[in-house]
C-alpha cells in the first residue's frame, strides 16, 4: 500500500479513483476509457502544481519517505561485484554505515553511505542510519586504504545525524566525526558525495567533505534538523516548519549558497514515485562528475578540495 504524505492526499484520493474506474472496467466490462484519462490528465496537472511549489517543510517530509530508494538500493543497482567491509578494527561493526568495494562503471571504486533500513527489524539493525563512533572510525580506515590504493571514493548521505547516546559519547563520537572531516581533507583520490535524502549534521558531513557534493532536488541537507532547531529556538518541535523555511535546507536553496555543487532532478512526485528512474539518474550524474574529477592531478585535487570548504562563508567578509 503505497504511503501518502499529507500534502498528497488530494493526489492520493484521485489515484484511488482512478485505479476503481479501471478494477471496474475490467471486471464488468464498462469501457470508461475515456473518463480514466480525463482523470490521468488531472491528475499529472496535479502533481505538476503540488511538486513544483514544495514548502522546505514539505521537502524535508519527501526527504524522509519511507519509500525513497536507500543506500543498499543504491549499491545494487549501481555497484558491480560490491564486497562489503566491515568495522573499525577498534571497537566493532556499525551497520548504520554501509562500506565497501566494487565496479561503477568499470571503475574499482570505494563506496559508502548511510542505511536507514526499510522495515522495523533492518531499521533496529541499521540505528536509522544513525552513526555511532565505531562508524566514523571505519569510514576513516577505508578512506586511507582507498588512497593507498588510488580507488575514488563515493559517499551517499542519509541521516539525521550522528547517533546522540550515551555509549556513543563515551566512544568519543564527536572526535570521531572530526577525525574523519580531517581524513576527508588529507585524501589525494577522487571524492564524490551525494544527499540522497536527509543530510543531518556532522553525522551527514563527516562522508561529505568531498571534491563534488550533489544533492537530490527533493533532499535537504542542514546543521541540525528542522525540529531540533525549533525546539532550541522556540522551546518546540511545532515551529519545525518555520525552522525549515529559515535555516535554508533544501537543494535550490545550498546551491545558491555554493555549499553544494549540483543538484540531481528526481522524477515528477518525489525519488519513491520511481525509484529505478531515480537510481539511474543518480549512476548517470556520478559518472559524469569522475570523469571529470579523474583529469585533475591529484595535489591539485586534494588543494582545490581544502580550498572549497575552507572558504565557504567567507563571500562579503572584509
Amino acid at each position: 500500500m503505497q504511503h501518502y504524505l499529507e500534502f498528497e492526499r488530494p493526489i492520493g484520493e484521485l489515484e484511488s479513483k482512478i485505479k476503481e474506474l479501471r478494477r471496474l472496467s475490467d471486471s464488468d466490462g464498462v469501457n470508461i476509457v475515456e473518463e480514466v484519462g480525463r482523470l490521468e490528465s488531472k491528475l499529472d496537472r496535479m502533481m505538476v502544481q503540488t511538486y513544483s511549489k514544495l514548502t522546505p517543510w514539505q521537502k524535508t517530509q519527501v526527504a524522509r519517505h519511507p519509500e525513497r530508494p536507500h543506500t543498499s538500493d543504491y549499491i545494487d543497482q549501481l555497484i558491480e561485484d560490491f564486497v562489503p567491509l566491515a568495522g573499525d578494527r577498534l571497537y566493532g561493526e556499525d551497520y548504520a554505515l554501509i562500506t565497501g568495494i566494487g565496479t561503477f562503471e568499470g571503475r574499482s571504486v570505494l563506496i559508502m553511505g548511510h542505511e536507514k533500513g526499510s522495515d522495523t527489524e533492518s531499521r533496529v539493525r541499521h540505528n536509522f542510519g544513525m552513526a555511532r563512533p565505531e562508524g566514523y572510525r571505519k569510514a576513516q580506515r577505508l578512506m586511507k586504504m582507498a588512497d593507498r590504493f588510488s580507488l575514488p571514493i563515493i559517499s551517499l548521505v542519509d541521516t539525521s545525524g550522528a547517533y546522540p547516546g550515551i555509549g556513543a559519547e563515551e566512544r568519543g563520537q564527536a572526535e570521531a566525526i572530526a577525525r574523519a572531516i580531517e581524513t576527508c581533507l588529507q585524501i589525494k583520490v577522487p571524492f564524490l558525495s551525494i544527499v540522497i535524502g536527509e543530510g543531518g549534521s556532522g553525522g551527514a558531513i563527516a562522508i561529505a567533505v568531498a571534491d563534488r557534493v550533489m544533492m537530490l532536488e527533493h533532499a535537504i541537507y542542514s546543521v541540525i534538523s528542522p525540529e531540533g532547531c525549533a525546539s532550541i529556538l522556540w522551546r518546540s518541535g511545532d515551529q519545525a516548519e518555520q525552522a525549515a523555511e529559515a535555516m535554508k535546507v533544501t537543494a535550490s536553496d545550498l546551491a545558491g549558497l555554493k555549499v553544494i555543487d549540483e543538484v540531481v532532478k528526481e522524477p515528477l512526485g518525489g525519488a519513491h514515485r520511481d525509484p529505478q528512474a531515480m537510481i539511474t539518474e543518480v549512476g548517470k550524474a556520478l559518472a559524469r562528475a569522475l570523469d571529470e574529477l579523474e583529469e585533475t592531478e591529484p595535489g591539485a585535487l586534494l588543494q582545490s578540495r581544502r580550498d572549497k570548504f575552507m572558504d565557504m562563508g567567507r563571500q562579503g567578509l572584509s
